[in-house]
């Protein structure tokens, strides 16, 4: 099989030839450090993985007269093209830090002139200062800021060139500037995940009236997603996770909001797959009934998450593809070779079963070292139905 007819087949939920093995993201810092700068694909060539190719193809909505962010300039990894209008200005100033790279974002409207504040480093990007600072605020956002589509012609000219060598992934788009793509996530990032859960209690019909801004703004972008030529469409978020929020906070406040985007992009030809970096067992079966086609990252308790691989491919591993499931901070470096083969093995032995499994990482990496890289995809590649 080619990779990409691997991928295909155990998102069905059935046996390829072998076990499909990747990783998520490859993040430029692991890419500069550890392999002299080479491209994402020369990473997946040489270790012999089989290839995921991101594809971020937002574009302006013609109709709502808006426009391509003209001060934006060269987009960084998975970043987004900033939209504007008229009535949505984007104004960035870079703030003095001595640590690091910290720059304010000013959005301009025709009422008020909201703003946020991110700080990188090497390794990646955090907000230090929201965008949701007043509960007024979420009408603002509502009523002037600018909602990109899909560029459709962009995501299929990338389609075709990729080929069968592996999988196309996308994004249900997060908050242009700096966001995620469940509804939650993006709440918690534009307001703050603390904030957030206490209002679910002392304000929840507010914390609704938030969700649905998002959910709508979203749901513009999938509707405008068919015909894309994607392969699989990345949806949830950490904050979601049950070592973040209770069983009961995610079944009022997540699963109907993220519910309808999935199945909005069923209604456009589009794969899902839930994202959940973190807790997932008391919440498995919540996901599921989502409908997505996959979910991942299936993280494993000594890596702060608490999944058991095997009991959760038992519960539901025969509604939806599993990704994820490797413990990459233990077996992708400071362990001999024999360990992280063991460790491929013992997720196959636990997930694999009736196919309907991609070994991955459980979220990215930015160390790791290269021995043990070949020793993962070698070891997934004898895993075979």
């Amino acid at each position: 099989m080619t990779s990409k007819e691997r991928f295909l087949k155990a998102l069905s939920r059935n046996k390829p030839d072998r076990l499909p093995v990747t990783t998520h993201h490859v993040l430029p810092y692991f890419l500069k450090t550890y392999m002299n700068g080479v491209s994402c694909q020369d990473f997946f060539d040489r270790f012999g993985l089989d290839p995921i190719h991101w594809v971020v193809a937002h574009k302006p909505d013609p109709a709502r007269r808006e426009y391509v962010d003209p001060e934006q300039g060269e987009l960084s990894f998975l970043e987004a093209p900033r939209i504007c209008s008229d009535n949505w200005q984007i104004r960035t100033t870079h703030l003095p830090d001595r640590e690091y790279r910290a720059i304010r974002y000013e959005f301009i409207t025709p009422e008020k002139t909201l703003s946020m504040v991110l700080k990188s480093d090497e390794h990646t990007t955090w907000v230090t200062e929201r965008m949701i600072k007043e509960k007024s605020d979420i009408d603002i956002f509502a009523e002037y800021a600018a909602i990109p589509v899909c560029d459709v012609e962009g995501v299929n000219k990338e389609a075709d060139s990729f080929g069968e060598r592996g999988m196309i992934r996308g994004l249900i788009p997060g908050f242009d500037v700096y966001g995620q793509a469940g509804c939650w996530q993006d709440a918690a990032i534009l307001y703050g995940i603390k904030e957030l859960i206490l209002d679910t209690f002392d304000d929840p019909e507010w914390v609704h009236s938030f969700l649905k801004v998002l959910m709508e703004r979203k749901k513009h972008f999938i509707q405008s997603m068919e015909g894309a030529k994607y392969d699989l469409i990345e949806h949830g978020g950490g904050d979601a996770s049950s070592t973040v929020i209770s069983p009961k906070i995610f079944e009022e406040f997540v699963a109907p909001y993220d519910a309808e985007l999935v199945e909005a992009a069923h209604q456009v030809g589009q794969r899902i797959v839930y994202h959940t970096c973190g807790g997932m067992m008391p919440i498995l079966e919540m996901i599921a009934d989502m409908n997505p086609d996959a979910m991942e990252t299936f993280t494993p308790p000594a890596m702060g998450g608490d999944v058991e691989l095997d009991k959760a491919k038992k519960r539901i591993g025969h509604r939806v593809c599993m990704i994820g499931g490797f413990d990459q901070f233990h077996y992708l470096k400071d362990c001999p070779p024999e360990e992280t083969r063991r460790a491929v093995r013992r997720c196959f032995n636990e997930a694999g079963e009736g196919g309907g499994f991609i070994l991955a990482p459980s979220d990215h990496f930015f160390d790791a070292e290269t021995e043990l890289l070949e020793a993962y995809a070698d070891e997934a590649k004898k895993c075979r139905y």
